[in-house]
């Protein structure tokens, strides 16, 4: 199987600062003169890690990492002012103006398939191509099958940890009563359900426990803006309209596209996966036999791998 290039180092950083006093967190590795990539982190509220170079040919890419809106290096920390999916494919054209890209390929997983497909739809000319894994369509059945009704009957240790921060009383709404904590004013309150949320999440990302996945979703600072933006974003309907990424597929007309799944993704279901290729029937999809939703799977991590290097020999 394909394993990850080796480390690398961004050769310059940039601060941008948007709307709502938001300042997001830029960098670029790889080649200057490469094809422009921009990878786009999941959550939402997640960031990005250094491990996300690494999918990359840094000898054939130009590699354009960035921390959405309030997590990971951007700045406020877990601000949900201004914080919506709109905004994000604004923040994600005034990177690429102010970096001089005119098209680059988008690639991005769970959340940041969502954003990659929004943004595509919205700026098909912008788009090179789409490289998409565990598909996330923000459908309020997929919110409801994570974190109300589903998953719940597959993991069921874990899930009783996700509802001791709740009372009994408020299970029956469980996205809306985590928010009224997250959002609170007592700062124990808001970390322990933060903690619990993600590392929910974490959890059952793997198709088997994984030690550092479940370390970084437990991490404070992760967790903390992680839990928060996200149940912000499902409190709002992530901010889309009812089906919104599926009606609007014919946008991705011309556009190509490979979508890597995993066959037992707890989080995303593969449903979501085939619904998008159905819609966008000039996409390739690939489900991985072997794997549940997370990047670090191995059959994922190959069908990544071999997804940049086929771009990178289309555009050289």
């Amino acid at each position: 199987m394909r394993q990850l290039y080796t480390p690398i180092e961004p050769y310059q950083t940039h601060t941008l600062t948007v709307s709502e006093g938001h300042r997001l967190y830029v960098e670029e590795c790889g080649r200057p003169d490469g094809l422009p990539v921009v990878f786009v982190h999941g959550g939402p509220g997640s960031g990005c890690e250094p491990w996300h170079r690494q999918f990359f040919n840094p000898k054939m890419y130009r590699i354009i990492l960035f921390d959405q809106r309030g997590c990971g290096r951007s700045v406020p920390h877990a601000e949900l002012a201004g914080n919506t999916t709109g905004n994000l494919v604004v923040d994600m054209e005034t990177i690429r103006r102010a970096l001089g890209v005119e098209r680059w390929v988008v690639f991005g997983g769970s959340w940041g398939s969502t954003l990659g497909l929004v943004y595509a739809e919205t700026h098909p000319e912008r788009v090179l191509g789409l490289i998409l894994r565990g598909i996330f369509l923000c459908r309020p059945r997929d919110i409801h099958w994570f974190y109300q009704d589903g998953a719940s009957y597959l993991l069921p240790d874990y899930w009783e940890d996700y509802l001791q921060t709740i009372p009994l009383e408020e299970q029956d709404g469980l996205v809306a009563a985590y928010y009224r904590r997250l959002t609170g004013d007592d700062d124990l309150v808001r970390m322990a359900a933060a903690k619990a949320w993600s590392l929910w999440e974490g959890r059952a990302s793997t198709l088997l426990p994984k030690a550092s996945v479940i370390d970084h979703f437990a991490n404070p600072h992760t967790a903390l803006s992680l839990a928060r933006i996200e149940c912000h974003y499902f409190m709002n309907d992530s901010f889309l309209e009812p089906d919104q990424i599926l009606n609007n597929a014919e946008k991705l007309q011309g556009i190509p596209g490979v979508i890597v799944h995993g066959r037992y993704d707890v989080v995303c279901p593969v449903e979501q996966a085939w619904a998008l290729h159905r819609a966008w029937p000039e996409s390739y999809l690939q489900i991985i036999p072997d794997a549940g939703h997370s990047a670090t799977e191995p059959g994922i991590v190959d069908a990544l791998m071999a997804a940049t290097n086929q771009f990178a020999l289309r555009y050289r």
